[in-house]
């Protein structure tokens, strides 16, 4: 007769951590298809007919004039980074876009462990006295920035560099995705003008200008996946805004 041997404490233990790592990984697997992999949302041409894309040197060198002939009609370039790095393709993409007849905006990615203000001279050295159509971005997200920051502090360093910004007198925009916004943006700079990163048909419970509604888009003129976007608003809304009206709109043309 053969006996059952009890199985100790510490290897049920280990077992059921095994298996919270488990379901886990499995969590965040199915976020992240979610969030980044999955088919983008369907995006009315009707309803958002001025569509864009946003590069930095990473999409290496682009031919702006098959950009344009394939329908794209505005670009969001980066310029810089922190309080230092500036993109190395900048000035040639921005000039390269505007040949092409292609409206331009150019963003900054904002560090969550540095100066805001010392962010924002890096950001507006970068782009010196070029003219940008769409405004300034400032590019607000979790991803490429490091943990363990709180919260208010990162508030406070964007609070400050967006200040000295307007200050100035720029026009300033925030890219960030739903995460971004709800824990900086909302309560901190409510109001201001929102770039939207979002794989879903109603990107955010809030009043957005421009979403990015792709990261796997394919463009003439350009090698690999490129970020899709879209202006909200008609065509005479496309033009309204970028003579420098307030958004959002009250009034029809």
């Amino acid at each position: 007769m053969r006996y059952l041997r009890h199985r100790p404490a510490k290897d049920i233990a280990v077992a059921i951590v095994f298996l919270g790592v488990i379901c886990l990984l499995v969590f965040s697997a199915v976020w992240a298809y979610r969030e980044y992999i999955s088919t983008p949302p369907y995006v009315d041409d009707e309803k958002y007919p001025v569509r864009g894309i946003d590069v930095s040197r990473h999409n290496g060198n682009i031919d702006f004039k098959k950009v344009a002939q394939s329908g794209i009609e505005f670009v969001f370039i980066k310029a810089s980074e922190g309080v230092s790095h500036r993109d190395s393709l900048f000035v040639k993409n921005l000039e390269g876009a505007k040949q092409a007849g292609l409206k331009v905006g150019a963003y900054h990615f904002f560090r969550f462990d540095a100066d805001g203000v010392e962010q924002a001279l890096n950001f507006l050295r970068a782009v010196g006295l070029r003219h940008t159509d769409m405004g300034l971005v400032i590019d607000v997200e979790k991803t490429g920035n490091p943990k363990g920051i709180p919260d208010e502090e990162v508030k406070r360093k964007l609070t400050s560099m967006v200040e000295y910004m307007n200050l100035l007198g720029y026009r300033v925009m925030i890219y960030t995705n739903h995460e971004g916004y709800y824990d900086y943006i909302a309560d901190t700079l409510p109001g201001i003008p929102l770039w939207i990163c979002r794989f879903q048909e109603n990107p955010i419970n809030a009043e957005w200008t421009f979403w990015q509604y792709n990261h796997h888009g394919e463009v003439e003129g350009i090698q690999g996946d490129v970020d899709l976007n879209a202006f909200c608003g008609s065509r005479q809304d496309w033009e309204r805004y970028l003579q420098g009206a307030v958004w959002p709109y009250t009034e029809k043309p």
